[in-house]
């Protein structure tokens, strides 16, 4: 087998994508996705506006109007 002495671009390109994505795990603990679409919070969302809900106290908020109506 023949052994190569030169050091193609490709092969450079190829060594630097490992360092950076080894460095990536290092720091985050898991490969990072570059290519997500950044989600705009201006986009009405019906999943993102649920998970909002979740913690506020609904039995409370009927209470709350029950007793000012008999006020």
């Amino acid at each position: 087998m023949k052994r190569k002495d030169k050091i193609t671009q490709e092969d450079y390109l190829r060594a630097n994508r490992k360092a950076s994505r080894e460095e990536e795990i290092s720091r985050y603990g898991h490969p990072l996705c570059h290519k997500r679409i950044y989600k705009s919070k201006k986009v009405y969302d019906r999943k993102r506006v649920k998970a909002g809900d979740r913690n506020l106290p609904f039995l409370c908020h009927d209470d709350f109007i029950l007793n000012a109506s008999r006020a």
